[in-house]
Order: structure tokens, then sequence, then C-alpha cells
């Protein structure tokens, strides 16, 4: 899974744009969500392929600032506090989490500085999820 970037326009329709092009390329959203931020907007989205995301949006002259891969983590929701401790676990790895949303199937997905660091502290919590059970 990938997460990918996007420069969206602050007006009425930017947003329909994007998905328009994504569904004339065949492309599906994952997840992910569009805000504005000091005036611009910003949008991550997940994807199952982020290249196909990337050529069907620039093809569309939406521009695309990064396609980045992900990390993909399940939460017990019956247990306050988990978000609290998996990033606390993330940043004790010096992880930083630059952007955190929900797929549709209501895991969470974490774009991160370090990847690969972020991958072993994931794989580490759902192993340690799993012997809960």
């Amino acid at each position: 899974m990938q997460d990918v970037t996007i420069a969206l326009e602050n007006r009425p329709g930017a947003l329909a744009e994007m998905g328009a092009a994504l569904g004339r390329a065949g492309v599906s959203i994952e997840g992910g969500g569009a805000w504005v931020v000091d005036g611009k907007g910003a949008a991550h989205f997940l994807f199952s392929d982020g290249e196909a995301a990337r050529r069907a949006l620039e093809a569309a002259g939406i521009r695309v600032i990064a396609v980045r891969d992900v990390v993909v983590q399940r939460l017990d929701q019956g247990r306050p506090g988990q978000l609290g401790m998996l990033t606390r676990r993330m940043a004790d790895a010096g992880v930083n989490i630059e952007v955190l949303y929900s797929d549709h199937d209501h895991q969470l997905i974490l774009v991160v500085d370090h990847l690969e660091k972020a991958q072993t502290v994931a794989a580490e919590w759902t192993r340690e999820q799993q012997l809960r059970r």
C-alpha cells in the first residue's frame, strides 16, 4: 500500500476533479483524507498502486507531491490507549509519524520518516497483540 500526497486547489470542485480522474483510470482509493491548511488544499490518500494513482492525477493536471510506502497497523479498538502506546513505541524507536489516518478496513495508516524502523515496531506490536488473544 502507498500513500499519495496531493496538492489540491482550495476551491469548490477540486476534490471532485481528483475523484473523477481516479475513476476514469479505474484507480480506487483505499483510505485517506483532504484538508485545507494555511489556505492551501492538501490530501493524503491510500492506494494499492500509488504510481497508477500518480499517473491518473498528473494526466488530469493535478500535482502529486510524493508517493510513499506506509505502515499498516490494526489496533485493538476495545482497549483504550492503543494509539498512545503504539505511537510512544514509534517515538522511542526514533520514528517520526508524519501522517496518520485510517483505511476503509479500520486499520491505522502511518506515513513515517524511517519506514524500516517503523515496520520493525509494527511487527513486534502485532506479535504481542496476537499473544494477548
